[in-house]
């Protein structure tokens, strides 16, 4: 797993994915999450779980989209996919 560093780095190079501020240092965890799960390509998908780990990428993901949540950011078929995807790999 990389610095903490890493990840505000990782996505001031896709601003693409969040485009709706410029303050990427301020960015938590759980935005960069939602947001390279949603609109990235595996490839930052990949990096991402480079950066943070699989564990802990499947970790906030199962936080925000758990049933008890009154909202959900993701797309029903991410959703869905990366929930089979973390119950096999992580």
């Amino acid at each position: 797993m990389k610095k903490k560093k890493d990840i505000h780095e990782f996505i001031k190079r896709r601003k693409h994915l969040i485009w709706w501020t410029k303050n990427w240092d301020g960015l938590d965890d759980e935005a960069i999450v939602e947001a390279v799960l949603n609109y990235g390509d595996w490839d930052d998908v990949r990096e991402l779980f480079d950066i943070l780990g699989i564990k802990r990428v499947a970790e906030i993901f199962r936080k925000q989209t758990a049933p008890e949540r009154m909202r959900c950011n993701y797309r029903s078929d991410i959703k869905h996919y990366f929930n089979l995807y973390f119950n096999k790999h992580a």
